[in-house]
């Protein structure tokens, strides 16, 4: 009967070590792709059923996942732990360029992103080239079907992972969470994949090393969603170009 029902699940996050609250902790059911955060209470509500998973993730703490439980929506609230991280403290490089006080001298080694994207007429968006060389557009049309095979061979298996895709676009919450953050972490735990293919799977859509490195998670979403939305479009036409 529970897991028949609209049911949301209650709890509060503290710190394990001290027991206070934790504020803005981030909150997302892996399974209905919903996201919340807990309040200045430490407290949070989330849309769940049982065998549903969460997962937890706050800066400075390492990150968890509770499986839901028939006991916890029926009885209430449950408290939550997380466990703060030791970090080592690494050399910082407060002047990385030689300043002169010059500005037409200093504004020549401010590095300049020279990706620049392409757009297909017919496509939702366009695609970094890399640079403006004369094999740009070639590389863009590569850029096109490239993903497609590596895209199946991340996903094919597991279409439920990128029905999620489409999912964690239209939730208000998660594109919340996402824009604010860049550690990867939820996207990995959301798609069941790790760092490094979801870093494949942006290199393979042909975009930037500076764009893998500066954007946000909701940045990361949003260029694989549309990645793989072009190739179903391309698929479709060359399928009706084939009858």
């Amino acid at each position: 009967m529970f897991g028949q029902e609209d049911t949301t699940v209650k709890g509060v996050v503290i710190n394990a070590s001290e027991g206070v609250p934790l504020e803005s902790v981030n909150i997302v059911n892996l399974n209905q792709v919903k996201g919340t955060t807990t309040n200045a209470r430490g407290e949070f509500e989330i849309k769940a059923k049982a065998t549903d998973t969460l997962h937890f993730s706050y800066l400075g703490f390492k990150s968890i996942k509770v499986r839901v439980t028939n006991d916890w929506i029926k009885f209430g609230s449950s408290t939550i732990q997380l466990t703060e991280l030791a970090f080592a403290l690494e050399e910082v490089v407060i002047n990385e360029f030689k300043l002169t006080g010059f500005l037409e001298v200093d504004i020549k080694q401010v590095p300049i992103n020279t990706n620049y994207r392409y757009n297909i007429s017919g496509l939702q968006t366009g695609y970094e080239a890399g640079g403006s060389s004369t094999n740009a557009v070639t590389r863009v049309l590569g850029a096109v079907f490239n993903p497609a095979d590596f895209l199946y061979s991340m996903f094919g298996k597991q279409p439920n992972e990128m029905r999620k895709l489409k999912q964690m676009k239209q939730d208000d919450e998660i594109r919340t969470l996402l824009a604010n953050r860049f550690d990867r972490e939820m996207l990995t735990a959301l798609l069941q994949v790790d760092r490094a293919d979801l870093d494949e799977i942006i290199r393979q859509c042909n975009y930037s090393k500076s764009f893998i490195q500066t954007a946000n998670d909701l940045q990361i979403l949003d260029a694989i969603s549309e990645c793989y939305e072009e190739y179903k479009v391309l698929s479709r036409s060359k399928n009706k170009g084939r009858l």
